[in-house]
């Protein structure tokens, strides 16, 4: 879009109104904003790795269809001469290109790449997640200076697709960067700017990437390896800095300085090459909408640094790549990592007003809040205002950690935790990376149609209902939450044991079964247990009151003090000179009754109120 020039027929204020609903009309339908982690072994208690992401996003996938639901996909064997389809992504931010594919009108297909002779087995979503390989990635979207549309057989590849040919060839995190840098550079990148995590039980590497502007074809990538001992967050901003050559933890796009130089985006005399400030302009949505994310979890794992909340801008070298922990992280820490609405900082959701009388974390979506870019190289949108936007976000289709556990047998190692919903109010079923099936709750489901039978609607829905009452619902939440995962995670290590069994004496396909029967089973006790909850929920919070479904006692709470001064409610009809008590200012709540003669004039009953 070209930009007025300021000063001859549009004002400021009328630029920015035009330009504010312009971006409103643009607005695609998908929306991808997500928080990813990264645990290297030496960062953790026992020498595991572990890999998170929450996809709150709303919209179809590259598999064209709601992404609520996790979908296997399993290993196969490939003739010589055969080819691969790349799908495209409506969920790229860009527009729709490609053939369908075959007879099935859903899915549309961008190009094809030559097949390998084999190809592993993994469990994908709007991107891939862990293969039977023990290789785990993670994603996130950035906003990028340039954000190409697809082109058929040009610009073929977004970070889904790329994501999930890596988990089907791959078996170590730095030749997935290799491979998904060779994809980019031969077959052209389309979308948003994105982010990759891919980990082994070894090492984890970040790759960044965005479309090239310098030519039709190719794309713009820089990748870097997280030291050991260290952990790696983003959240929809490019993280990688200084890109060096000659230094072995840093690679990057072939004739990547041509390129950018050739667009205008540095210059040798520059220096030192700066590739988020290059190629992005940092956040989008508002100020602080990522790297208030990021100085969360860097804090909270490592206060010792001592990091600010606020920053100068979006290119703040404030907080570092990666941290090392001040704790090593363990299960349990790495499970709850996206279970947070910044509560006991000043930025506590939980508090305050817009938090309701019973401290709902949770904020509706308004105008102000509106997933688009703010700024870019002239200007800065200030809007009206913005909601903070926690780690835990209500939109939110699903989220995991993915686990590779060190000492035990390759085909035991990984474990996908998956949580469909809402991160701080989802339960994680445990899905064996060798799991040769997931249970049909779990793949199943759309988020423009309810239905009770499967995981996103069965965790939403008592999300929602908890919207009423918090404060008090959360608290019953919090502990089936726990009882299901810690329980999960001691049959998960029974199964260990059981499928070790049939290792020992080289039988694999029992030892899958086994892993298989526990993933199916176990998702669906979860879900049955759930529902039970949010029946008993359902009945104990109905109708503004709380009832105990074994004793029948029922208690009529209310609302907090604080929430009846501020509503007004000492101003309600407790006397019947309602409209001298509503001429009467500053009169303040507080929860006592007095009593007075029924013949008392107003004045009389204002003394002792």
């Amino acid at each position: 879009m070209k930009r007025p020039e300021i000063g001859h027929d549009i004002s400021i204020t009328g630029y920015l109104t035009a330009l504010f609903i312009l971006l409103l009309i643009c607005i695609p339908m998908a929306v991808s904003a997500c928080t990813i982690y990264v645990v290297t072994p030496d960062a953790s208690s026992d020498g595991s790795v572990y890999a998170g992401h929450t996809n709150d996003g709303v919209g179809k996938d590259w598999r064209n269809i709601d992404d609520v639901i996790a979908t296997y996909i399993p290993a196969a064997d490939h003739n010589p001469g055969d080819t691969r389809a790349v799908y495209f992504d409506p969920n790229s931010g860009s527009d729709a290109a490609g053939n369908k594919a075959g007879g099935d009108s859903t899915l549309s297909i961008i190009g094809y790449i030559p097949q390998v002779p084999h190809t592993y087995g993994y469990y994908t979503a709007s991107y891939g997640m862990i293969n039977d390989q023990n290789l785990i990635s993670a994603e996130c979207t950035d906003y990028a200076k340039y954000e190409p549309n697809a082109k058929e057989n040009i610009r073929m590849f977004y970070s889904s697709e790329l994501s999930n040919v890596a988990l089907e060839r791959c078996t170590k995190a730095k030749e997935a960067v290799i491979l998904v840098g060779d994809l980019i550079d031969t077959y052209g990148y389309y979308g948003t700017g994105e982010t990759l995590i891919f980990a082994d039980e070894k090492e984890a590497w970040v790759i960044e990437m965005c479309g090239n502007p310098a030519d039709e074809t190719g794309g713009l990538w820089a990748a870097q390896r997280i030291p050991d001992g260290e952990i790696f967050v983003a959240a929809n901003e490019f993280r990688i800095r200084d890109i060096l050559p000659g230094n072995p933890d840093i690679l990057y796009s072939k004739d990547l300085f041509e390129n950018v130089e050739k667009a205008g985006y540095w210059s040798p005399s520059d220096g030192v090459f700066d590739w988020l400030p290059a190629v992005s302009y940092g956040e989008y949505s508002h100020p602080y909408y990522s790297l208030m994310r990021i100085w969360r979890l860097e804090s909270k794992l490592a206060p010792s640094l001592n990091l600010s909340p606020y920053v100068e801008n979006s290119y703040t070298r404030d907080y570092p790549f990666s941290v090392k922990p001040d704790v090593k992280v363990d299960f349990d820490t790495a499970i709850n990592m996206f279970r947070d609405h910044y509560e006991g900082t000043e930025f506590d959701l939980t508090k305050g007003s817009a938090a309701g009388p019973f401290g709902n974390p949770y904020r509706y979506l308004g105008p102000m809040d509106a997933h688009t870019d703010f700024q870019n190289e002239t200007y800065m949108e200030v809007r009206a205002g913005a909601n903070v936007r926690p780690i835990s976000a209500i939109f939110c289709s699903y989220s995991y950690i993915a686990h590779i556990r060190p000492n035990l047998p390759e085909e035991l190692k990984g474990v996908l935790w998956f949580g469909p919903a809402v991160a701080y109010e989802t339960v994680y079923a445990p899905v064996y990376a060798n799991s040769e099936n997931i249970s049909t709750s779990y793949s199943q489901g759309s988020r423009l149609k309810y239905n009770y039978n499967t995981a996103y609607w069965t965790f939403d829905l008592l999300t929602n209902w908890a919207m009423l009452k918090y404060d008090a619902m959360i608290g019953d939440i919090k502990k089936g939450q726990k009882h299901l995962e810690t329980q999960s995670y001691d049959m998960l290590i029974e199964t260990d044991k059981k499928a070790a069994e049939f290792l020992d004496n080289g039988d694999i396909k029992s030892a899958k079964s086994v892993l298989t029967d526990f993933t199916v089973n176990r998702g669906e006790e979860i879900i049955t247990d759930w529902k039970i909850l949010t029946a008993t929920l359902i009945v104990k919070y109905s109708n503004g009151l709380v009832t105990n479904p074994v004793t029948e006692d029922v208690t009529e709470g209310g609302y907090p003090d604080e929430w009846y001064n501020e509503t007004g409610y000492q101003y309600g009809p407790r006397v019947y000179q309602f409209d001298e008590l509503r001429d009467t200012p500053g009169l303040d709540y507080t929860n006592k009754t007095v009593l007075v003669k029924r013949d008392s004039t107003f004045d009389q009953i204002l003394k002792v109120i």
